[in-house]
């Protein structure tokens, strides 16, 4: 692959690393380097450094200068504490995008929902992440509110990496999917209520399944 300016390196090497962290590539608790990660993704060291400082805005990394860059440790303790915030934002970017989806968002939306309900049965953890990926940054999108957007990438993207590490291979891909894809159906109908009662719905099926991590 061939990618010719910093600005798509730095995509590039940002996307790479979420999905190395996330799949557990990068071990949590581990060290490694920019010049490490530079060579491992066959990117100059500027578009891995800009990568990595977006990916600690997002907790996905700890950044120690002289020492390196640590994976953090996946932590059910973290991972409620960041459901319980998630829980009314990411209500609040629902109710907000069932008022303000424009026609070509609320096709757009569709066509996630039903990939991803498609894709829980086929089991491809990698499709089913990128998948996730975009209706997290969709919902976001739609809402029309840089701040939330703010607000909410490393809820969003921390949430994942947990999923992901503890879920069931089957039931957990289908529940999910259909949580999902309510959510957006929901805010495609111009619902805001019940694509606040689906967001939460979404929250309560994440909080229990982060408990179960301890059963």
């Amino acid at each position: 692959m061939i990618i010719n300016d910093v600005a798509n390196k730095s995509e590039f090497a940002y996307d790479q690393l979420e999905k190395m962290i996330t799949f557990r590539e990068l071990k949590p608790g581990s060290m490694v380097s920019e010049k490490q990660l530079s060579e491992q993704l066959g990117v100059g060291r500027t578009p891995v450094r800009e990568a990595l400082q977006r990916l600690s805005y997002e907790r996905m990394v700890e950044i120690h200068p002289r020492r390196g860059i640590q994976i953090p440790q996946i932590s059910l303790e973290s991972q409620l504490k960041i459901l319980e915030v998630r829980r009314d934002v990411e209500a609040l970017c629902a109710r907000f995008a069932a008022t303000r989806a424009s026609e070509s968002e609320k096709i757009r939306m569709t066509k996630l929902a039903n990939q991803l309900e498609a894709n829980a049965t086929k089991q491809d953890d990698l499709v089913y992440a990128q998948l996730l990926k975009q209706i997290h940054i969709l919902l976001v999108q739609v809402s029309n509110n840089e701040y939330l957007q703010l607000a909410m990438a490393p809820l969003q993207g921390l949430s994942r990496r947990f999923w992901f590490a503890y879920k069931n291979e089957s039931s957990d891909l289908a529940d999910a999917a259909n949580l999902h894809a309510t959510i957006l159906r929901k805010i495609v109908a111009g619902d805001p209520v019940a694509a606040v009662e689906a967001s939460y719905a979404l929250n309560d099926y994440l909080t229990n399944m982060a408990r179960r991590t301890i059963s």
